[in-house]
């Protein structure tokens, strides 16, 4: 047995596939973090190597001190994670304070973390405060998304309501909507306040010009939420391509019926009349 026989660092290896295979990793872009629960890291203990030396995060967590985080590294590229996990990812362990990080296996070839962990473990770090089970943080350059940031307001009701007109499901699988996060300089800490302050409301942050985060409780679900977002902005930059108008769509009334049935919470601020 190998490390690359443990659960969940199979269920990382695919989904760092998925989106490779659906056209959201272009070169080194995108990263994937996963917060290990304590059985996980008693599992691969055996393969753990002795710890690197403390870097510094680059901001302080200290609600995840002592946690471990299976993560992708800074510059790899996710078409080659499938190919050479050790070489393209990483376990890191942190501190007692959360403020730094060692390496525990992984990177064989030498390198770091995401340049964006920042942003990661502070999103984390919100996400547990909201739910012990929230796991993933995932980072991806999803296309039609990213175009939709040039002709749509930044605003979290603007794309929420227009994601969830674009298909019926979209308000149930992410029924909290989305934030969006104005262009900031990617990877330091101002963008990654911005980003874990919407996490605090949604489980989705657009990040303008750049790509989506989301959040979930397993693989499984992150990519689900992650594809439908992308899905409903694939669906809305056609309509938007054929014409300027629609001529019909699901109304405000049609969300709140929707809302019992399903036995979901839709905040009113999103079922404005236009």
């Amino acid at each position: 047995m190998s490390i690359l026989d443990v659960k969940f660092v199979q269920g990382f290896i695919r989904l760092c596939n998925d989106g490779w295979q659906q056209g959201w990793h272009e070169r080194n872009g995108g990263n994937l973090s996963y917060r290990m629960k304590d059985e996980e890291v008693e599992e691969v203990r055996p393969f753990l190597h002795e710890p690197g030396e403390w870097k510094e995060i680059g901001t302080s967590v200290p609600d995840l001190a002592n946690e471990y985080f299976m993560v992708t590294g800074s510059g790899k590229y996710f078409r080659n994670v499938i190919l050479d996990p050790e070489d393209s990812t990483c376990i890191i362990e942190l501190d007692d304070k959360g403020e730094n990080y060692r390496i525990l296996w992984g990177l064989v070839n030498g390198g770091r973390p995401t340049s964006e962990l920042p942003s990661h473990l502070m999103n984390h770090e919100v996400k547990k405060h909201k739910n012990e089970n929230y796991r993933v943080i995932y980072h991806a350059h999803t296309t039609n998304t990213i175009a939709l940031t040039f002709v749509l307001p930044l605003k979290d009701e603007v794309f929420t309501r227009e994601l969830w007109e674009m298909a019926t499901e979209c308000p149930v699988v992410f029924p909290d909507g989305v934030g969006v996060v104005s262009w900031m300089v990617p990877g330091g800490r101002d963008i990654a306040i911005a980003t874990s302050e919407l996490m605090k409301k949604y489980d989705v942050a657009i990040w303008a010009h750049h790509g989506m985060f989301a959040s979930g409780y397993d693989f499984d679900l992150t990519f689900g939420l992650m594809h439908t977002v992308e899905k409903s902005a694939e669906i809305l930059v056609k309509v938007m391509s054929m014409s300027p108008t629609k001529l019909q769509t699901i109304t405000p009334k049609n969300f709140r019926d929707l809302a019992v049935d399903f036995n979901v919470k839709l905040s009113e601020e999103f079922l404005y009349e236009k």
